[in-house]
């Protein structure tokens, strides 16, 4: 298989993730009622931590040495301001998608940075692309239980656009194997604004719903997924 087969192989099976936490919560059925209600918190406090983790150990690091001090705080102080205009226009709208976009602004620049780096002759694609799969899983099932809520798509079409946003994946890894390879510092640019994103994200929409009043546990999800952004990022270095 060629390199960039594999590169576009990756990146859908991790985007795939997305539709299969989707349908999980739509065939979610658990009980008792406490169980589910601590799970489901428990579940978006996974994801809140994995997309972290991605912040801390993948996003920052692997950009800040492509750019000077001005323009990195720059890039990730537009992203944060970008998403709080996202979050408003929404608001305003009626409709509530922050985690849809805290997914994709995670899942996109590491897919266009695993091309970049199997450009570069990197080695680690595939063990990226499990932790982008593993981080994919809970914000899908968290983004389409925020849509179910604030939308009135039907169960059908919402999985339908989760299994169309999965070929962003190999888009963006294409991207990055093709074209921005020898722009490290457009590479760069991009993932500390998706990281300012996802920071903003994190704590104005999935910390406070992780959060369950009398129950302990849901936070200790957040721990979970950022160790497991931990793990993959040992595994990765």
């Amino acid at each position: 298989m060629d390199a960039w087969q594999t590169v576009a192989t990756l990146t859908l099976m991790a985007g795939m993730a997305m539709p299969l936490g989707g349908w999980i919560a739509l065939e979610e059925r658990i009980g008792p009622r406490w169980l589910e209600t601590e799970l489901r918190h428990g579940i978006i406090a996974f994801g809140g931590g994995a997309l972290l983790s991605a912040v801390a150990l993948v996003l920052v690091p692997d950009s800040l040495g492509d750019l000077a001090m001005a323009p990195a705080l720059g890039w990730f102080l537009a992203g944060g301001l970008a998403f709080m205009g996202l979050d408003i226009l929404l608001h305003r709208s009626g409709t509530s998608a922050s985690q849809l976009a805290a997914m994709l602004a995670d899942f996109v620049p590491e897919a266009l940075a695993l091309g970049a780096a199997f450009a570069y002759g990197g080695h680690g694609g595939p063990l990226l692309a499990l932790l982008m799969a593993l981080q994919n899983l809970p914000e899908g099932f968290n983004a389409y239980r925020e849509l179910h809520g604030t939308t009135d798509y039907s169960n059908r079409r919402l999985l339908g656009l989760f299994f169309a946003m999965a070929w962003l994946g190999p888009l963006a890894g294409l991207g990055g194997y093709w074209w921005l390879a020898d722009y490290p510092a457009a590479v760069a640019a991009i993932m500390l604004f998706a990281a300012g994103g996802i920071l903003y994200s994190v704590f104005q929409d999935l910390a406070p719903q992780a959060r369950l009043e009398r129950h302990w546990g849901p936070p200790l999800g957040a721990v979970l997924g950022f160790a497991l952004g931990i793990g993959g990022h040992l595994l990765l270095h």
